[in-house]
């Protein structure tokens, strides 16, 4: 009741006006879809591939984990200009099949300013490295600037080149981490805090105003980790020292003129578009007064012709928070689907790509339950981890007979807390409500989100707090064939970074989800074979209408509300959540 008292008084300002809001923007999605079908193309065939063609592949991209069901739609909704949205598993499947293509004569890689994680970036850059081997050629563009991210994929290609007063920047990994104390306390929310490990961060953006040593020190240890793997492969790619590409690092980059980075060989020329386009054009046999024939990730990928063997492997996709909000991962709907696959015998192995931060421990163990039944029926089972699997995210992958990850995976977190706000002080002082409480027992009113806990409440919250965190060490101890006290030593909810989690038994070999796949379908002993994926997708014009709606409508709580508009994500955040999570602390890392 009090929970949707909160979410009533923080909504409130914008139900009025719904109705009306999610008829306009139909009516101008409808408007605007029309109107696309008559729009210009844009520079990218979506046509098909024909002979001389380009794979172009836009940096500009976040590079969703799985491939949208229904592209084309978004494309005609503008969504897709550019093939900007292309996912990591349709990027990866097109460098696949392009390698072999006679039609494909090389790649175009255009910096653009991508957002994706570095594990993400790794899978592309070892694709593209791959891609090479045939022969064929890598050509990178920076127009306006090259961003670090992009950097680290083009620093693959045969040559890097630059608009003439354009930019790069590479200056080192940071990692930001948002505390909400002093905010809380401005409304009158006090966040009970009970945990288990010394490094299980999650909690103090609610209950502190800075990171503390432990979080500081686990935090340092896995950028600085991450930063000499993205530095080694840079520096291997263009001939060059670590120790020279760090001195550059600090030279603040983005402000040295481009003969600094000619000078210096981060760059390989410089060039204005249409004249790279031109010489594209030549290098390809294209004649001059025809477009050059760029190629979408998703047309190339369409090229491959799937086996359709009797047996199959289910690819099962964990990406997002377990049980958080918005899109992530549904635990119930993704066991429903999961004991689905273990009583299918035409399935014969699966494999779990895991992009989680973790969440729920409720969903998680429900999660690691419905896996264990896969294993009772005899069929093989990995996991391929992206940029995220920890806390939650290892709870579900530790079960696995092979952990695939990336050196700049970031997995581990192995910690158990419980959070509950008070909003005593909200309630009386802020909003003027006071609530007469009569219980039948002393602990009636237990769990009470308008009073603060007793002693009596905390230590037993503690207590279950500690059996959650037992739960956990024991699952990932059990799974990885590890002693409990050793694997405690590495526990204590400190995230690791995939070369160092490799070292302390966490990960089993670097490898991307194709690695995987082909791990249980040799223990499977499977001949041609059809991947099943899971979930099933939701249709991109609902989500596209689901986002739609809320941007615009978290926008007029924004203009209606004025302060309050800052206050909601977070209490609605602390309000959705589940009280005990298994969740890594939310950072952010640029």
């Amino acid at each position: 009741m009090i929970k949707k008292f909160f979410t009533g008084v923080l909504s409130s300002f914008v139900g009025a006006w719904l109705a009306l809001f999610v008829f306009s923007v139909s009516s101008v999605i409808l408007s605007f879809a029309f109107l696309g079908a008559f729009a210009g193309s844009t520079s990218v065939s979506t046509n098909g591939v024909q002979e001389k063609s380009v794979l172009y592949l836009n940096m500009a991209s976040s590079f969703s984990e799985r491939s949208n069901p229904d592209e084309a739609l978004m494309s005609i909704l503008g969504e897709n200009e550019n093939m900007s949205m292309s996912s990591l598993e349709t990027v990866l499947k097109a460098l696949r099949v392009a390698k072999d293509n006679k039609k494909i004569e090389g790649v175009f890689i255009e910096c653009n300013g991508t957002s994706a994680g570095t594990a993400t970036l790794s899978e592309i850059r070892r694709a593209l490295k791959e891609f090479k081997e045939s022969g064929k050629w890598v050509i990178a563009y920076g127009n306006s600037g090259i961003t670090q991210g992009d950097y680290y994929v083009a620093s693959m290609a045969d040559s890097i080149i630059l608009n003439p007063v354009g930019s790069v920047d590479i200056h080192g990994l940071s990692s930001s981490i948002p505390f909400f104390k002093n905010l809380l306390d401005k409304v009158g929310v006090e966040m009970q805090v009970l945990r288990v490990g010394t490094f299980k961060s999650a909690v103090e953006p609610y209950v502190e105003t800075e990171a503390s040593e432990a979080n500081r020190t686990a935090t340092q240890a896995y950028i600085t980790s991450l930063w000499g793997e993205l530095t080694k492969e840079i520096s291997e790619s263009r001939g060059m020292s670590v120790e020279r590409l760090n001195e550059m690092a600090d030279s603040l980059m983005l402000t040295q003129p481009v003969g600094y980075l000619l000078e210096n060989k981060i760059i390989d020329g410089l060039s204005y578009r249409f004249d790279l386009i031109d010489r594209m054009k030549d290098r390809t046999g294209v004649n001059a007064s025809d477009d050059l024939r760029l190629v979408s990730p998703e047309d190339v990928a369409a090229l491959e012709v799937p086996t359709l063997g009797m047996d199959k492997v289910a690819v099962v996709y964990a990406v997002g928070e377990i049980d958080g909000n918005g899109e992530g991962v549904n635990s119930e709907e993704l066991v429903k689907d999961i004991i689905k696959i273990s009583k299918d015998n035409s399935i014969k192995a699966l494999v779990l790509r895991v992009n989680s931060p973790g969440g729920s421990a409720y969903g998680s163990e429900q999660i690691w339950a419905a896996l264990e039944e896969v294993k009772k029926a005899g069929k093989p089972f990995a996991v391929s981890m992206g940029d995220l699997a920890a806390s939650g995210g290892y709870y579900i992958s530790c079960g696995a007979d092979r952990i695939y990850a990336e050196p700049t995976t970031i997995t581990g977190s192995i910690g158990i807390f419980g959070m509950i706000p008070c909003f005593k002080e909200l309630m009386n002082d802020k909003l003027g409500v006071n609530l007469s409480v009569i219980n039948t027992n002393k602990n009636g009113n237990f769990i009470s989100l308008t009073s603060p806990m007793t002693e009596e409440q905390r230590a037993a919250m503690q207590k279950m707090i500690s059996q959650g965190y037992e739960l956990f060490t024991t699952r990932c101890a059990e799974g990885r064939g590890m002693e409990l006290d050793a694997l405690k030593k590495i526990a204590e909810g400190r995230v690791w970074d995939g070369v160092t989690a490799k070292e302390i038994g966490l990960v089993d070999e670097f490898g991307n989800l194709a690695d995987a796949v082909d791990y249980v379908v040799e223990q499977a002993k499977v001949g041609e074979y059809t991947v099943e994926v899971y979930p099933v997708q939701e249709p991109s014009f609902m989500r596209y209408l689901k986002g739609t709606v809320k941007a615009s409508v978290n926008e007029m709580i924004g203009i209606e509300t004025s302060g309050l508009y800052k206050y909601q994500s977070v209490a609605n955040d602390i309000l959705s959540r589940d009280h005990i999570q298994c969740l890594m602390e939310p950072i952010e890392i640029r």
